[in-house]
């Protein structure tokens, strides 16, 4: 594995790892109420564009974090619905 296909993969771990804090407090608390919805709207659609552009271009590390994003932003979105 070259070094620029290692810093994809290390960029897109920090990526995921950002959205895990707020899911996992979200889940906990059933607390959405401080969460914008057009944010997490546009940052789900963002996420969706960038897995779709990966797999246009077969590209693991573009893929794989986006679509693990999306399943965070997606799940953050779920519980803003379920327990607003």
């Amino acid at each position: 594995m070259d070094y620029i296909r290692l810093l994809g993969f290390a960029a897109g771990a920090v990526g995921v790892i950002a959205f895990v804090p707020q899911a996992a407090k979200v889940l906990r608390t059933r607390s959405t109420h401080d969460l914008s919805l057009p944010s997490y709207l546009l940052m789900a659609a963002g996420s969706t564009l960038w897995a779709a552009y990966g797999f246009l271009q077969d590209d693991l590390p573009i893929i794989l974090p986006n679509v693990i994003i999306l399943v965070l932003q997606l799940t953050i979105l779920w519980a803003k619905f379920r327990f607003h």
